[in-house]
Formats: structure tokens, C-alpha cells, sequence
């Protein structure tokens, strides 16, 4: 009889610490933006990478275009800021308004943005917007975007090249191949 009891009391101070393991459930707690990353199965691919600026820093945006993505038409669509859906998401743009064309030129796998401002004076939010926007468009050459590096020109001034890492572009450094006296 001792037994048995000793074995209920034994069950039912089990259940009561299962039944109150202290999980308790909660909303929806916001973590930052969505994951990217490869699509799942039956979802078309983007046909352009736009970057814009977000509260946390730039963000990239998935945005399907009407033609193939050259870094022109990325830039093209770029300069039209973000579109409702992109509003919502809490993305603006750190562009200023540019009077006159914005044009995207490629030699051997570089890029050179040409833009009738001087690039000086863009922030470095709005230089990566360019750079990260146009080297994602479809580079002749097939190199991927930390790959591509982009010169953005105007007013007589150049910056670079630059290419983009993750959301923000940085100096383009060239590797120097070691010299034969450097050797051992």
C-alpha cells in the first residue's frame, strides 16, 4: 500500500511539472527583415536585386522587371524608388534627386556608373545603393556581384572602383602578384 502511494504521489508531482514547465504562449515577436536566400520550389526567380535604405542599414529588394536585369535597367529601376510593397517594408532611398540620365556602362567585366551630380557628394548609403544595385544586374561576363568592380563618375570627378559586399560597397583592392626578389 506504501508503494502505491508513494507511486501516485510520484505521478501526479510529474504531471504538475509537465503540466507547468513554464512555457507560456506569446505573439509574434518582430526579428528584422525576412531571410533571403534561394527560393523555394514553384517561386520564380527575381529578375532584379534593387538595394534600398532601411532603418538598419541598406537592404536588399527583390523586384521583377519587364526585361532582362542589365545593371542599366537595375539602375533604371533603381532611380524610380521604392514601390508601395517596398514603402510598406519601411524602405526609402539615400539618392538624391538626379537631374539627368543615369548611365551604366560595361568593359571586361567592370561597371562604370556615370551620373550627372558629383559622386563626392553622395553618402555612402547612396554610393552602396548604386554599386550593390548595379554590379546584381547580369554583368557580361557572369561574375558575381563581389566581383564586379564599379567606378561611379560625374562632374569631371570619379570614385573606385568599388565593389559590393553584402550591402554596403567597399574599395576595390586588386591583389599585387608577389615579385620574384620577394620570394624566399
Amino acid at each position: 500500500m506504501r508503494t502505491t502511494r508513494a507511486t501516485v504521489v510520484l505521478a501526479a508531482l510529474l504531471a504538475g511539472a509537465l503540466a507547468g514547465c513554464g512555457i507560456e504562449p506569446s505573439d509574434v515577436i518582430d526579428a528584422g527583415e525576412p531571410a533571403t536566400g534561394l527560393k523555394s520550389d514553384g517561386q520564380a526567380p527575381a529578375d532584379v536585386q534593387l538595394f534600398f535604405l532601411a532603418s538598419t542599414g541598406l537592404r536588399s529588394a527583390a523586384r521583377s522587371a519587364d526585361r532582362p536585369a542589365t545593371p542599366q535597367r537595375a539602375i533604371d529601376l533603381l532611380l524610380t524608388g521604392p514601390n508601395a510593397a517596398e514603402r510598406q517594408r519601411g524602405l526609402t532611398t539615400a539618392l538624391p534627386d538626379l537631374r539627368g540620365r543615369v548611365t551604366v556602362t560595361s568593359r571586361e567585366g567592370r561597371l562604370t556608373v556615370t551620373m550627372p551630380a558629383d559622386p563626392e557628394k553622395l553618402d555612402q548609403p547612396a554610393l552602396s545603393q548604386l554599386v550593390c544595385t548595379a554590379a546584381n544586374g547580369q554583368v557580361p561576363g557572369g561574375r558575381p556581384p563581389e566581383e564586379v568592380p564599379v567606378t561611379v563618375r560625374g562632374k569631371d570627378v570619379e570614385v573606385g572602383p568599388l565593389v559590393c559586399g553584402g550591402n554596403n560597397a567597399y574599395p576595390h583592392i586588386t591583389p599585387r602578384s608577389a615579385s620574384p626578389s620577394a620570394a624566399p
